[in-house]
């Protein structure tokens, strides 16, 4: 009965680890090719036909992706990408083997990222993979530990992309902690600047 009750156990911590993988975020770059309205779901569902050009992140869940899904109505937070216009960064999460993105995720035309966004996707993120970032709201603000970087842009922009997230990167510093770069050279291991937001 015991051993019965402990397998049982064993069984959902597993399960729960496969929830956890599930919905693992995805950054792609990729232009679409193609769009389609599918009846799934209550209100349809719009699927997007795209040719991706690079991968960030998400290579374990799902190494390359070929649609992206959105809610069909933007009331329900669905995006409206232009058809063999633009190249865009997507950002989203999979879920049961499909990528799946929305007004909440980061999406914006390739064209129109600062050159830092761009710099900091081929070379400077993947250094801030241990770091949070911590939204700070309202003042005062603070960080509770060393892997967080405050992140002020909510203070001004009202969550639109301000200065700090078109212009600085989160990266781990000398002694593990977490602080904002900017700049093109490599983040200077010995020094951590305080004074930049």
């Amino acid at each position: 009965m015991i051993e019965e009750e402990e397998e049982e156990e064993k069984e959902k911590e597993e399960g729960e680890g496969e929830k956890e993988e599930e919905g693992e975020g995805v950054v792609i770059r990729a232009k679409v090719v193609g769009k389609k309205l599918v009846k799934e779901g209550p209100f349809g569902t719009l699927v997007y036909t795209i040719k991706q050009m690079k991968m960030y992140r998400g290579f374990t869940k799902m190494p390359h992706v070929q649609y992206i899904h959105t809610e069909a109505s933007e009331s329900l937070c669905g995006l409206k990408l232009e058809v063999n216009k633009y190249q865009y960064l997507l950002t989203g999460r999979v879920y049961d083997g499909k990528m799946y993105t929305g007004l909440c995720n980061f999406v914006e035309r390739w064209d129109q990222l600062t050159l830092s966004q761009r710099k900091g996707l081929n070379y400077r993120y993947h250094l801030g993979c241990n770091c949070k970032i911590k939204s700070c709201y309202y003042l005062p603000c603070f960080v509770t530990s060393k892997n967080e970087c405050l992140w002020t842009d909510m203070l001004s922009n009202f969550g639109y992309p301000g200065y700090q997230s078109k212009h600085y990167a989160c990266i781990r510093q000398k002694g593990g902690y977490c602080s904002w770069y900017r700049g093109w050279a490599p983040p200077d291991k010995s020094i951590i600047n305080a004074t930049d937001p």
